[in-house]
């Protein structure tokens, strides 16, 4: 995957590079906010998967980058700065960023986030694929388009979240998903302080679903779902 790294700190981008390129990115880096838009003209048979925008640039404010950036492309915009108010977050979320990640940061997490987006993406604003309308895992049968689940034919009642946190690990059943690609995905939001509300969601899960084997925890990493003989 092409990645357009936005970074005016060019000891800051030469190191992310080398880390994002040991882990298969072919990494451009633009030092200004013009140089980014110039990057992201259609003049490239291969476009880039993934933008990491610093704010503090020193030709514009990032937001204002990422409100053009938006105008021109869909490509996953992740914003990466030390302004870790609430306030900011949500200011960059609103102009259009599918992510936010904080200064300084883990590492596996800015990995994490930048495939989560990649394959929404992928799966979702780009193409068209077959909808898939419901999904049957043993005993449980779960409704996309109408947020329904039943086990045993038994409706079962969901929170907006429980539906969305099953929903995105019944689709991939058996795969291991990182708490911090959980939160980033259901909860739109970093994973600090938000680990104990994971952890609540899943327990309210086995619980109302009277399946505590359905969801295994995987310890230090994440959780995955093991479907249920049938």
């Amino acid at each position: 995957m092409r990645l357009l790294l936005v970074e005016d700190d060019n000891h800051v981008a030469a190191a992310l590079s080398a880390i994002l390129a040991r882990h298969g990115f072919r990494v451009v880096h633009a030092r200004s906010g013009e140089e980014a838009l110039q990057a992201l003209l259609p003049a490239h048979t291969e476009p880039f998967g993934v933008v990491l925008l610093d704010l503090g640039l020193p030709d514009q404010d990032g937001y204002e980058v990422c409100g053009k950036i938006r105008k021109r492309t869909s490509t996953p915009v992740i914003m990466v700065t030390a302004r870790a108010d609430v306030r900011s977050r949500i200011h960059g979320l609103n102009l259009g960023a599918d992510d936010y990640v904080v200064k300084p940061y883990d590492t596996g997490e800015l990995l994490a986030r930048i495939h989560a987006v990649s394959r929404r993406k992928t799966t979702g604003e780009d193409t068209v694929p077959t909808p898939v309308a419901a999904l049957r895992l043993g005993h449980v049968h779960i409704e996309l388009p109408t947020r329904r689940v039943s086990v045993d034919g038994a409706e079962v009642q969901l929170t907006r979240k429980e539906f969305d946190l099953l929903a995105l690990l019944a689709q991939r059943p058996g795969v291991v998903f990182r708490r911090e690609q959980i939160i980033s995905e259901v909860w739109r939001t970093s994973w600090e302080g938000t680990g104990r509300t994971l952890e609540v969601h899943v327990a309210s899960l086995r619980s109302k679903l009277r399946l505590p084997a359905l969801i295994e925890t995987v310890r230090g990493v994440g959780y995955r779902l093991v479907a249920p003989s049938a």
